[in-house]
């Protein structure tokens, strides 16, 4: 088992450094904008991977090289040939895998489910080996450069060291959106009706903004107002050359440390307000939204049957129900379930039980994707998948990518929406969607 290089350099701004890789091949930022110690407190950068892992319409490829093996598969066999040993005291990804899964790659993993082959937005998985990283511990406000060789490391830190490339713009205007509002709030009363006939308990219905991409835009200059405009717990950027992502999601998909596995599913949404009076009024009305803790349960549920497919008898545990987090623009109600993985189970079997994750399909999970897509009609892409690392030292974290504009193909594309339950109301849920990704706009403006 390897143990990596290390050396300490000077804590900046993670999004700062990030400038200065501007070019490199594959840039990828996982940061942690609005920080805490608990959910808030790494961040990640990375370029120039040894190898990658991708799977479009016409196979999975390492290297560009045809593979038989699925990936879940592929992506346990990377982690038990390159396994190296946890440096405790040190940020968690110290080398490994980063970068996304699309939520149009769930269907590989159902391959039941009647759920069209829409014309993809980008690669299903992207998945990147870096063997070097900076990673940022921002409660100590300190850095490191982790790597497998001294090499490595100097030429990470040599590029960390250059001039800022220069920022272009981050507007973008003319968008459009594939419902009207009255099209949107049909969409949700046809979902209703799925619901009152049976069919499902619950469905996760989106819209989707889109726009051209103008001369002279940058996506990381966009991302960079973004994470001011909302900070998350699970920001990110990544430029993959054909794709761009900005994603400032609050919300965690999973993360593994060894065998202890944790979900934080959120369903539950109301806007924040400038008055603290009217804020304190959203907040209670939240928390006792019969509606919103009902759609919030049933995906803890369904939660808790994904994990049970891969851990122990009786090790699948809620410690927090319906729990209220605040972020920029919105509340949200948030629960926790952690379980212990069986034995010789790894994070390819963790990924294929519970990915898409629920909180952003619906209950039951399959019958909920399919009306999903025939209700929306279109493919998701990078939005609702799941972006962030799997480490060679055991460590995963990946985020749901809610709160993500995808940039590919000349078009800019933001997508919102929300859960829908027996309770809901059509006007309600179309108000809910556009106060989702309000934050987002804000931040493609003059």
């Amino acid at each position: 088992m390897r143990e990596p290089h290390t050396r300490e350099i000077v804590c900046f701004e993670p999004s700062a450094l990030a400038l200065r890789l501007k070019g490199q091949r594959n840039l990828t930022l996982l940061e942690s904008v609005m920080r805490s110690e608990h959910l808030g407190r790494y961040s990640f950068l990375a370029c120039n991977p040894v190898s990658t892992l991708k799977v479009t319409s016409e196979g999975t490829f390492l290297d560009d090289v045809r593979q038989d093996q699925s990936p879940l598969a592929i992506i346990s066999r990377l982690v038990a040939e390159n396994t190296q040993s946890h440096l405790v005291g040190l940020p968690p990804f110290q080398g490994g895998l980063a970068g996304y899964i699309s939520y149009d790659y769930g269907r590989r993993l159902e391959p039941h489910a009647k759920i069209p082959d829409f014309a993809p937005l980008c690669p299903d998985l992207v998945l990147h080996h870096y063997d070097c990283v900076a990673a940022f511990d921002h409660m100590q406000e300190r850095a490191w450069i982790i790597a497998t060789d001294v090499a490595k490391a100097d030429e990470l830190e040599e590029f960390l060291s250059a001039k800022p490339q220069a920022l272009g713009s981050h507007v973008i205007e003319g968008w459009q959106s594939n419902f009207t509002q009255a099209e949107y709030e049909s969409a949700i009363a046809q979902t209703v009706e799925y619901i009152l006939a049976g069919d499902i308990f619950q469905a996760n219905i989106t819209q989707m903004f889109s726009a051209p991409v103008p001369d002279g835009f940058d996506p990381l200059s966009f991302y960079r107002v973004l994470r001011l405009k909302n900070p998350a717990t699970f920001a990110a950027f990544m430029d993959y050359g054909d794709i761009q992502i900005a994603s400032s999601s609050p919300e965690r998909l999973l993360r593994c440390a060894g065998a202890t596995v944790e979900a934080r599913p959120i369903k539950g949404t109301r806007r924040r307000d400038s008055d603290p009076s009217r804020d304190a009024s959203l907040i209670a009305d939240l928390t006792s939204s019969r509606k919103d803790r009902a759609e919030n349960v049933m995906i803890v549920d369904l939660l808790r049957n994904d994990l049970s497919r891969v851990s122990k008898p009786g090790s699948v545990k809620v410690p927090v129900l319906c729990g209220l987090e605040t972020y920029a623009n919105v509340h949200h109600l948030v629960s926790v379930i952690t379980s212990e993985l069986k034995d010789g189970h790894g994070v390819g079997d963790l990924i294929g039980a519970t990915f898409p994750g629920g909180s952003i399909t619906g209950a039951p999970k399959i019958r909920a994707m399919e009306i999903v897509a025939e209700i929306e009609k279109a493919p998701r892409g990078v939005y609702c998948g799941a972006i962030g690392y799997i480490g060679f030292n055991g460590r995963t974290d990946l985020n749901i990518a809610i709160r993500t504009a995808q940039f590919s193909g000349g078009i800019a594309r933001v997508q919102g929406g929300g859960g829908i339950t027996a309770r809901s109301q059509p006007a309600a849920e179309y108000e809910e969607s556009l106060t989702k990704i309000r934050r987002i706009m804000e931040a493609f403006r003059p």
